[in-house]
């Protein structure tokens, strides 16, 4: 995709608002970094409270993934689940306006090694990332570390769009539109890296339904087609925000062995075992907000109640 192009129709009255909240987040950001964390909870304590339907849904995706466990531990989870999704707003600002050196002290690495002999064969890699509340500030932190290219999903809004794209583009080599199918696959085969995370219900027509926490799960068959298509090696990767303001732990795991296989179904399956550890060690900090088993199998009833 191109670079992002400032255009005069961003002054238009009707950005007007979201400008003065794009401003008044950016002067947030400049506080010291716990101070934030604590914003971040209180926000997220005021979303709880008001927004219903998504509290709703993250609600529902820890009673289908978790019934084992207690009503009260699953309502604490969620509580803590909300603070970290009100983190990620903050984080989202230091990520994107943040200088280097002061992000880059935040985080530590590891497995960096896996994507160095990845490079030494000359194979390209999709770098598996999950859809974690931390998602913007991995990919920051990793962006000043590793040479890579990130798909991307354009934003309704067209400031908005163009804010975040050069946000991201800021620690990135560039972003991939989510349909550019063809120049994913030149980027793979000439080696490069791509921070892709296919744990979304992107509806049936892509997808297969597949286990994920017992609940058949509609999983798209990207992720192997990418690897094979692009003779690229698919490379795991997670971050995860430690507690008492002590930054971010990054890990870059090997990479998926005998990967991808000649059956769509076991390779998705593999994903979502996949998914499912990397959640389980790190629950609080999923975004459950997402509707992850919206589309179901045909004649299965559907999981979330209507929106009013």
């Amino acid at each position: 995709m191109d670079r992002p192009v400032f255009r005069a129709y961003f002054l238009h009255p009707r950005f007007w608002l979201l400008w003065l909240g794009l401003g008044l987040l950016w002067l947030i950001a400049q506080l010291p970094y716990k101070v934030l964390l604590w914003l971040g909870r209180g926000l997220g304590a005021l979303m709880y409270r008001l927004a219903s339907a998504r509290r709703k849904i993250a609600a529902r995706n820890l009673e289908l993934c978790f019934p084992q466990m207690a009503a009260a531990e699953r309502e604490a989870l969620l509580k803590e689940n909300f603070a970290s999704t009100g983190i990620t707003f903050f984080e989202m600002a230091m990520a994107w306006w943040w200088p280097a050196e002061r992000l880059r002290r935040l985080g530590t690495i590891e497995g960096l090694e896996h994507l160095r002999q990845a490079e030494a064969d000359g194979q390209g890699v999709i770098l598996m990332a999950l859809h974690f509340t931390t998602l913007e500030m991995g990919g920051g932190l990793l962006g000043m570390a590793q040479n890579m290219y990130g798909m991307y999903r354009p934003h309704k809004n067209p400031l908005f769009d163009y804010v975040q794209r050069r946000g991201r583009e800021q620690r990135l080599l560039g972003v991939i539109g989510r349909d550019d199918v063809r120049g994913m696959l030149k980027l793979l085969r000439a080696g490069g890296v791509v921070w892709y995370a296919p744990d979304q219900d992107y509806g049936a027509q892509r997808s297969l339904f597949v286990p994920l926490f017992g609940v058949p799960a509609a999983t798209v068959t990207a992720t192997g087609k990418f690897a094979r298509m692009g003779r690229a090696q698919v490379i795991p990767f997670t971050q995860q925000r430690l507690p008492d303001g002590q930054g971010y732990r990054l890990v870059i795991h090997p990479p998926l062995a005998d990967f991808p296989t000649q059956s769509e179904e076991v390779d998705c399956l593999r994903v979502n075992q996949w998914v499912e550890q990397a959640v389980r060690a790190c629950p609080e900090q999923y975004l459950w907000a997402h509707r992850r088993f919206k589309t179901r199998p045909d004649g299965e009833p559907k999981l979330y109640k209507k929106k009013r």
